[in-house]
C-alpha cells in the first residue's frame, strides 16, 4: 500500500491562509475544534519524516494513558514486521505507518483506528495473518487493517481488473466501518507527498489514479482539505512543467494584488460589525490545479483568470450567513448568476454555504463564501469532523449512521455490477458531485449528477420504480425518459407492472447506481427467460422424436454437462434459448440410439435442424425471442426466425426484405416457427392514416380505435399537403384480425383517403 519515495517539494497553496496576518494585521484566533492536523506542507521546504515522539504528543491530547500504551505497542509490532525494510527515499519503511497516523490523529480518530493505521501494511507486505492481530491487538483492529489490505495474490485478467478487485473490497470494507476510507485516504495522502524517489512514469500512474478514485471520494466524504491538496499533489506529479509555471505565476500575481485585496478585507471588517455581526473574515485563493482546470476548459490565459483570490467569512449563527452576505453586497456589485446556496440545499457531501461573487475594486472579480463555524467544520473535515467534535455521549455506532448516507449509493453499486471492471466504471461516475437538484413531488430534494435523466431520478428513488418507468412528467408536462434534468424541477415518474428496463436506457443513464441495476436486471431476467424458453424448445424437440423431458437426476445431464462444458443443467437450457445450443441436437442426446452429435453454437448440426419441428412462437417469451422491429410480426403473420447466438431468436414476416436477405447470406442460421395457438396479447402495430384536414377528424379517429378495444401508443402528425395531414400511429393489437378490425373502424370514418399497415423502418 505505501509507496516508497520522499518529496524534496510541496504543493500546498494556502488553502485557509488568514488574510489578516498576511496583509500586516493579526486574524482572530482560530475558532474551538478547528486545529486540525495541517495536511498541507509548509511550500518549499523538504517534509521530515514522521517520528514515533510527534505522533505520541498528538494522541497523548486526546487519548487516556490506556489508549496511548496500545498505541505504542502497535508501533512496536510494526516497527519489528518492517525492520530492515526502506523506502525508496532511503528512510525505514516506518517512517511511512507513522506519517499515515498522524493524519488520523490529526482527524481524532479512536485508538482502534490509529493502530490500524499502524498495522495497514504488515498483513500485505509481511504476511502477518489475520488472526495473529486479532490475537494480540482484538477483532477490530484486524478487520480494519483486513479492510484496508489488497486482495491475496491472484490471477487476475489485467492490471485493471486487479486494480477494480482491491478497489471494490476497499469499498465493501468501508460499509462496515467508514473508519477504512478515513485510514486509506490518510495513507494515499501521505503517498502521493513522498512521490519523489519513484520513477515518472510510475508517478504518473498513481497520480492519475488518484485523482480518479481518492481524490473524488475525498471530495464525496468532505474531505474538502485532503481533496484539495491531493489535486494539487497529482497535478505536479502529472504535469511538473506545468505546475512550475503556473507556481510562479502565482506567486508573482499575489504580489501584484495585495493592495486590493488589503482594500477589500478591511471593508468587509469595518462593515460586519457595524452592522452588529461578530465574524472572522479569511482569505483563500484557488488550488493550483483549480486554476489550470479553468484554463484548461475555458481556453484561458493564466493572466485571463482573474477569480482566483476570495474570501471566507465565518459567523456564529445561520440567520447571520444571509444577514453578512447582503451586507457585503452592499459594498460591492455582486455577479448576475454567480449565487449559490448551499446552506438551503447542502451538497451531496452535506456541505453547507453560501457562495457569491463580486466586482471588486479595478473590476477584479472576487468570490466570498458564508458560512457558521459548524459549517466550515464539517466543510473542511466531512465526516472526520463527527471524530473531532463527538462528545462522549455519542457511541461510534451512532456516528456511523450518520456518515454511512455520503456512501450508500455508491455502496449500492457493488452489489448489481457484474465485474470488477464494470464497478469500478459506475463507481467512478458517482463520485464525481457536480450535481443538480430537483424536488420530488412532496418536495423533497434529490441530489443527481449533471446530465441525469428521469430514469437516474426514478432508480434514486427505488430500484421498482426504476425497473417499471414507462413515462415521466417534469414541472406537470410529459417528457420522455431520457430528457435532461435542471435543478428546480419537479419530477413524477409514471410507472407500469408491465414495463421492464430496456437495454437502450444505457445510452442515457448516467448515475452508477442506475446503470449497474439495469445491467443487474437485463443480465438475470435474460438468463431467467432464456433458461424457461429454452426448456419448451427442448420439451418439442423431444416430443417430436416422442422422447419425455428427463428428469433432474437423468445420467445423461451429468454427462452433457461434463462433455459441453457446462456448469449446470440450467445453463444449458438458457444455451439453447439463446441460440447457443439447437434443442433438436440435445434432444438427440437423450434417445436410446443417438449418435454422438456436437452441442456448440459454433458445429450447429443443420441436418437435424431442417428435420425439427417448428418452433412454436407465443410473443411473450422476454428477451429470449424479439420480435424484429423492421417488419413487427404479428400472430397471423406468416414467420421465420434467425438463432442469434448469445441472444435467442429473432422473428420476422415471412415477407421481410430484411430478412429474405439475411437468410440468403446466412441459411444455417434460419429456423422454422410458426405462432402458438395460446399467444400473447398486446402486440404493437405502426399504421398511417391519410385523412383531410378537417375539425374533429383526429378525436373521431382515437375514438374508433377505442371502441374497436386498441390502444395508440404513439402518434405523430405531418400536414400532407394543406387539405390533408399524415398520422403515424402505433396501436396495440392482439393479432392480425384484431388489427383488420381497426382498420375497418378507421374506414368508417368518411374524412380518411387511405389507412395502411407500416413494414420497415421509414415508419416511425
Amino acid at each position: 500500500m505505501g509507496f516508497p519515495g520522499l518529496r524534496t517539494a510541496s504543493s500546498g497553496l494556502l488553502s485557509a491562509i488568514k488574510i489578516g496576518s498576511r496583509f500586516g494585521r493579526r486574524a482572530k484566533p482560530a475558532t474551538p475544534g478547528s486545529e486540525q492536523l495541517q495536511t498541507v506542507p509548509t511550500l518549499n521546504k523538504p517534509q521530515e519524516p514522521a517520528s514515533i515522539n510527534s505522533l505520541l504528543t498528538i494522541v497523548s491530547d486526546y487519548l487516556n494513558k490506556k489508549e496511548v500504551a496500545r498505541i505504542k505497542e502497535a508501533y512496536r509490532f510494526s516497527d519489528q514486521a518492517h525492520l530492515g525494510q526502506f523506502r525508496s527515499s532511503g528512510d525505514p519503511y516506518i517512517t511511512h505507518p507513522i506519517a499515515v497516523t498522524e493524519i488520523c490523529a490529526g482527524w481524532k480518530l479512536d485508538a482502534d483506528a490509529l493502530m490500524a493505521a499502524l498495522l495497514h501494511d504488515v498483513m500485505e507486505d509481511q504476511g502477518i495473518a489475520k488472526n495473529a492481530l486479532a490475537e494480540q491487538f482484538g477483532s477490530d483492529v484486524a478487520e480494519l487493517v483486513d479492510g484496508l489490505s489488497k486482495l491475496d495474490r491472484l490471477d487476475f485478467a489485467s492490471k485493471a481488473h486487479q486494480q477494480a478487485e482491491s478497489f471494490r473490497k476497499m469499498l465493501l470494507a468501508m460499509a462496515r466501518d467508514l473508519r477504512v476510507i478515513l485510514i486509506k485516504l490518510a495513507d494515499r495522502l501521505h503517498n502521493m507527498r513522498t512521490l519523489g524517489a519513484v520513477s515518472p512514469q510510475k508517478r504518473r500512474r498513481i497520480a492519475r489514479e488518484t485523482l480518479e478514485i481518492y481524490a473524488p471520494i475525498a471530495n464525496r466524504l468532505g474531505l474538502n482539505a485532503v481533496y484539495r491538496e491531493l489535486q494539487d499533489l497529482c497535478f505536479e506529479a502529472m504535469h511538473p512543467n506545468r505546475y512550475a509555471v503556473l507556481k510562479k505565476a502565482l506567486f508573482a500575481a499575489r504580489g501584484n494584488r495585495r493592495e486590493v485585496l488589503t482594500k477589500i478585507f478591511d471593508a468587509v471588517r469595518a462593515a460586519l460589525p457595524a452592522a452588529g455581526i461578530e465574524a472572522e473574515v479569511t482569505g483563500r485563493e484557488k488550488t493550483l490545479y483549480g486554476i489550470y482546470q479553468k484554463m484548461t476548459a475555458q481556453k484561458k490565459s493564466f493572466s485571463d483568470v482573474l477569480d482566483i483570490y476570495g474570501f471566507r467569512v465565518l459567523v456564529h449563527t445561520l440567520p447571520e450567513t444571509y444577514l453578512a452576505l447582503g451586507i457585503v453586497h452592499q459594498l460591492y456589485r455582486p455577479v448576475p448568476g454567480k449565487f449559490k446556496d448551499y446552506v438551503a440545499i447542502p451538497k451531496i457531501n452535506g456541505y453547507q454555504s453560501l457562495h457569491t461573487t463580486l466586482v471588486g475594486p479595478f473590476g477584479t472579480p472576487i468570490e466570498f463564501q458564508f458560512r457558521t463555524r459548524e459549517m466550515h467544520n464539517v466543510a473542511e473535515q466531512g465526516v472526520a469532523a463527527h471524530w473531532i467534535y463527538k462528545t462522549d455521549d455519542v457511541s461510534l455506532s451512532d456516528i456511523q449512521k450518520k456518515t454511512h448516507s455520503a456512501l450508500q449509493s455508491l455502496l449500492d453499486i457493488q452489489s448489481t455490477s457484474g465485474d470488477s471492471g464494470e464497478f469500478l466504471e459506475n463507481v467512478k461516475v458517482d463520485l464525481f458531485p457536480d450535481a443538480v437538484y430537483v424536488f420530488t413531488p412532496n418536495g423533497k430534494i434529490i441530489s443527481l449528477p449533471r446530465g441525469a435523466t428521469p430514469v437516474d431520478f426514478a432508480y434514486s428513488i427505488h430500484t421498482d420504480i426504476g425497473n417499471h418507468a414507462v413515462a415521466c412528467k417534469i414541472n406537470g408536462e410529459y417528457v420522455p425518459l431520457r430528457t435532461e434534468l435542471a435543478s428546480g424541477d419537479t419530477v413524477e415518474v409514471i410507472t407500469s407492472q408491465a414495463s421492464r428496463p430496456s437495454a437502450h436506457w444505457l445510452n442515457f443513464a448516467r448515475t452508477g447506481r442506475a446503470r449497474s441495476e439495469i445491467r443487474h436486471y437485463l443480465r438475470t431476467v435474460r438468463y431467467t427467460e432464456s433458461v424457461a424458453f429454452g426448456k419448451r424448445l427442448l420439451t418439442q424437440s423431444l416430443n417430436e422424436i416422442q422422447v419425455e423431458f428427463p428428469a433432474d437426476d437423468d445420467l445423461t445431464w451429468d454427462k452433457l454437462i461434463k462433455e459441453s462444458g457446462a456448469k449446470s443443467r440450467e445453463e444449458i437450457l438458457a444455451d439453447i434459448g439463446l441460440g447457443k445450443r439447437l434443442a433438436a441436437v440435445v434432444a438427440r442426446r437423450f434417445a436410446a440410439d443417438h449418435p454422438l452429435l456436437e452441442t456448440t453454437a459454433a458445429h450447429l448440426d443443420v441436418v437435424s435442424a431442417a428435420r425439427a419441428a417448428p418452433i412454436m412462437i407465443q410473443g411473450n417469451e422476454g428477451q429470449a425471442v424479439a420480435l424484429s422491429s423492421c417488419c413487427g410480426p404479428l400472430p397471423g403473420d406468416d414467420i421465420i426466425a434467425s438463432v442469434r447466438v448469445g441472444t435467442g431468436l429473432a422473428v420476422h414476416t415471412a415477407d421481410c426484405p430484411i430478412a429474405r436477405r439475411a437468410k440468403e447470406r446466412e441459411p444455417d442460421r434460419w429456423v422454422d416457427v410458426v405462432w402458438d395457438a395460446n399467444h400473447a396479447k398486446h402486440f404493437l402495430a405502426r399504421v398511417d392514416v391519410t385523412a383531410i384536414n378537417e375539425r374533429g377528424v383526429l378525436g373521431r379517429i382515437a375514438g374508433e380505435i377505442a371502441q374497436a378495444d386498441s390502444n395508440i401508443t404513439n402518434v405523430t402528425m405531418t400536414d400532407d399537403t394543406s387539405e390533408s395531414f399524415l398520422l403515424s400511429m402505433t396501436v396495440q393489437v392482439d393479432d392480425r384480425k384484431h388489427l383488420a378490425r381497426v382498420f375497418r373502424a378507421i374506414r368508417r370514418i368518411a374524412q380518411v383517403r387511405r389507412i395502411v399497415r407500416v413494414k420497415g423502418h421509414h415508419g416511425h
